[in-house]
C-alpha cells in the first residue's frame, strides 16, 4: 500500500513509501516516470488519498558560472591585457601620475652598499657554520605524549567534568603539539560563542571535526540528496561495524564539513602505525560501504560521485597491501621502488619500466582482487541488513547526527556485531585497563 510519494527532477523521478505487508514495515522505492501522464497519476493519487509532494530542482551553479564567463570573460580579459601592456612600457616617457606611468613605483633605490662590512671582514669565520650542521627531527607524539601536551594546554581552561583528556588523546592520532594547542583554543572559543562557562564534550568534538575535516558547511534541505547521503553514510558505518578488525564507529553525521556532505567518524586504534592485514582489509570494506549502499538501495544507474574520495583511499590501501606490506598472493616482497614515489614523472616511468610486465600485471590483478572481494562483502552486508539500515537512516534524517552508542544500540536489535565485546566497554575503561597492563 502506497503511503507517500515525493516527486523530484521536474516530475521525472518519484520516491514512494510503500507499506510491505509481508514484513510489516515501510520501504522507500525509486520509480522513474518517463512516459507516465502527470494528470492521470495525480488524479489516481488524490482518489486513493495518498500524500504527495513535489521538490524543486536546485539551481545549477555550474551553468550560472559558465554563463557569467561567456558574457563577461572576454571584456575582462581584454581590459586586463591593456592594463598589463601599459604597465610594461618601461621605455616610454612618463611618471607615476602620467598615462604611461601606470605601474611605476615612486620609491628610490640606493645602489651603493652602506653596511660598512665587506666580504673580507667575515671570510674565514668557519665557526658559525657549526650551528647549522645538526638538525633534530621531532616526531609526532604518541598517545602518552598527547595526554601530557593536552594537560599543559588545559590548565588555564575550564573543562566540564565529563571532558576526559585521555579520551581526547585517543581521538587525536597524528596531531602535533601545535594541533593539540589549536584544538583546546578552538574549543574555548566555541564555548565562549555559545555562552558557556565551561568547555564541554560538544565543543571538543566540534573542534576536532573542524581541524580534521574543515569548516562546517550549510546544512542540506530535505530531499533526494539528503536521503542518498544518509544511506551512503549509514552504509559506511554498517559495513565497518560488521567487518572484524575495523575501528568502532564514533559518530555518523549529515552536517557538511569541507567538501564532504556527510561524515562517518571512527575511534582510532591505540597504535595507528602498527596495522594488521585484517584491519587494512576491514578499512577497504568499510570504505566501499557507501558505494555499495547506493547501488543496492537506488540501483546501479543511480550511483553518484560522492564515493570518489572513498575509492581513492581504498585503492591506495590495496596497492600498499600488495607492493609495500607483502599482504597478497604474490608473496612477502617489497615491490615499491623509491623512485616510484618521486614527484618527477620521468622517475616514476623509469621505476615502472624496471619491473617486468608479468609482475606489473600480477600486481594489478592482486589489487583488483582485494578490492572486488571487499566490495562483494560490502554489498552482502547491505543486502542482509536492509531493515536495520532503513531504521538507522530514518533516525539519522531526524537527528542529523548519531553517536556510536546510538548506532550500535539500534543495530544490535537486528544483528550481533563482531565488535559487541569492545563496544560494551567505554573508551575510558579501555584506557584504564591499558594503563593497568602497562604498569604490570
Amino acid at each position: 500500500m502506497v503511503k507517500k510519494v515525493d516527486f523530484f527532477e521536474n516530475g521525472t523521478v518519484a520516491i514512494a513509501e510503500i507499506m510491505n505487508i509481508g514484513v510489516n514495515r515501510t520501504q522507500r522505492v525509486r520509480v522513474p516516470l518517463n512516459n507516465l501522464s502527470e494528470e492521470v497519476l495525480l488524479k489516481k493519487l488524490k482518489e486513493k488519498d495518498v500524500d504527495f509532494a513535489a521538490h524543486p530542482m536546485a539551481p545549477n551553479i555550474t551553468a550560472m558560472f559558465l554563463d557569467f564567463l561567456w558574457n563577461f570573460g572576454f571584456p575582462l580579459l581584454l581590459l586586463g591585457s591593456l592594463l598589463l601592456q601599459g604597465a610594461s612600457m618601461n621605455n616610454t616617457p612618463g611618471g607615476p601620475n602620467l598615462p604611461f606611468g601606470l605601474g611605476r613605483s615612486k620609491a628610490k633605490f640606493q645602489m651603493e652598499p652602506n653596511t660598512g662590512i665587506t666580504f673580507d671582514d667575515v671570510a674565514g669565520v668557519d665557526e658559525a657554520k657549526q650551528d647549522f650542521q645538526e638538525i633534530v627531527t621531532v616526531g609526532l607524539p604518541d598517545i602518552r605524549g598527547r595526554e601530557e601536551i593536552l594537560k599543559v594546554h588545559a590548565k588555564n581552561k575550564n573543562l566540564d567534568k565529563n571532558v576526559s583528556i585521555d579520551v581526547i588523546a585517543v581521538r587525536t592520532p597524528g596531531f602535533s603539539g601545535a594541533d593539540l594547542a589549536n584544538l583546546m583554543n578552538e574549543a574555548a572559543i566555541l564555548a565562549g560563542r555559545r555562552g558557556k562557562e565551561e568547555i564541554t564534550t560538544k565543543e571538543v568534538d566540534d573542534s576536532i571535526d573542524r581541524i580534521v575535516a574543515g569548516m562546517e558547511g550549510t546544512k542540506m534541505t530535505d530531499g533526494k540528496s539528503k536521503i542518498l547521503v544518509a544511506y551512503h553514510e549509514i552504509g559506511h558505518a554498517i559495513c565497518a561495524t560488521l567487518t572484524p578488525g575495523h575501528d568502532p564507529v564514533q559518530k555518523v553525521t549529515l552536517i557538511p564539513r569541507g567538501q564532504a556532505r556527510g561524515l562517518t567518524w571512527f575511534i582510532p586504534g591505540e597504535d595507528p602505525t602498527l596495522v594488521s592485514k585484517q584491519q587494512l582489509f576491514a578499512r577497504i570494506v568499510g570504505g566501499l560501504g557507501g558505494r555499495a549502499t547506493e547501488e543496492i538501495i537506488f540501483g546501479e544507474p543511480e550511483v553518484t560521485t560522492g564515493a570518489a574520495g572513498d575509492l581513492r583511499q581504498i585503492t591506495q590501501i590495496a596497492k600498499q597491501m600488495v607492493t609495500t606490506y607483502g599482504m597478497s598472493e604474490i608473496g612477502p616482497w617489497a615491490l615499491t621502488d623509491p623512485a616510484a614515489q618521486s614527484s618527477d614523472v620521468v622517475f616514476r616511468l623509469l621505476a615502472r619500466n624496471n619491473m617486468s610486465e608479468k609482475l606489473a600485471e600480477d600486481i594489478d590483478k592482486s589489487v583488483q582482487k582485494i578490492v572486488y572481494t571487499a566490495y562483494g562483502i560490502a554489498k552482502s552486508h547491505i543486502m542482509n541488513n536492509r531493515e536495520a539500515i532503513d531504521k538507522l537512516v530514518d533516525l539519522l534524517l531526524e537527528k542529523e547526527t548519531l553517536t556510536g552508542d546510538q548506532f550500535r544500540a539500534i543495530l544490535s536489535e537486528f544483528v550481533n556485531t563482531p565488535l559487541d565485546k569492545i563496544n560494551k566497554t567505554s573508551v575510558r575503561e579501555l584506557i584504564t585497563m591499558n594503563n593497568s597492563i602497562n604498569e604490570l
